[in-house]
């Protein structure tokens, strides 16, 4: 009898920790990418680990992980996005956290990025990134603005700001 109120005493209170969801790992995301001032977008594969950047943000996918297909569909992404303004006559450019955390493909507005001009949303988790960008390819998207991670300016991710919570 104890063991079964204590279960119901998790299942009610702490649903989430009975009804677990378990995720595979992908090594790549498709992510879309809004640019509000043209109303361009663009949709683009890249790798986990690699850093590519949309107009003056740079994106860091650090995991894909996508449901197995018996169950419900749900694809989300840990992303690390920061924007860098190069001022001119300036040798580092100013650099700025503009979000950390996971994004889920099927509820876009739940960790949406906040941002006047640009807007990241994740679209699903890939075997492989084929249309765009891979994280040992140095490739520039001619006139989509899109740059692969081997041929951006360093800059030093530690350096920037904590991430606001």
């Amino acid at each position: 009898m104890r063991l079964l109120s204590a279960f119901l005493v998790i299942l009610f209170c702490y649903p989430d920790a009975v009804f677990a969801r378990v995720m595979d790992d992908y090594p790549a995301v498709q992510l879309r990418a809004l640019d509000k001032i043209p109303a361009r977008t663009l949709t683009f594969d890249a790798s986990v680990g690699s850093t590519v950047r949309f107009g003056s943000l740079y994106i860091k996918v650090q995991a894909c992980r996508k449901a197995p297909p018996v169950e419900a569909p749900e694809s989300a992404a840990f992303l690390q996005i920061w924007e860098t303004e190069q001022a001119e006559n300036v040798a580092a450019p100013e650099s700025e956290w503009v979000y950390s955390g996971w994004m889920f493909a099927s509820s876009p507005a739940l960790s949406a990025m906040d941002h006047a001009i640009y807007d990241v949303w994740v679209m699903d988790c890939l075997s492989e990134a084929k249309d765009a960008v891979k994280a040992d390819t140095g490739t520039v998207i001619e006139g989509e603005g899109l740059v692969a991670d081997d041929t951006l300016p360093e800059i030093d991710v530690e350096s920037l700001p904590a991430v606001a919570e």
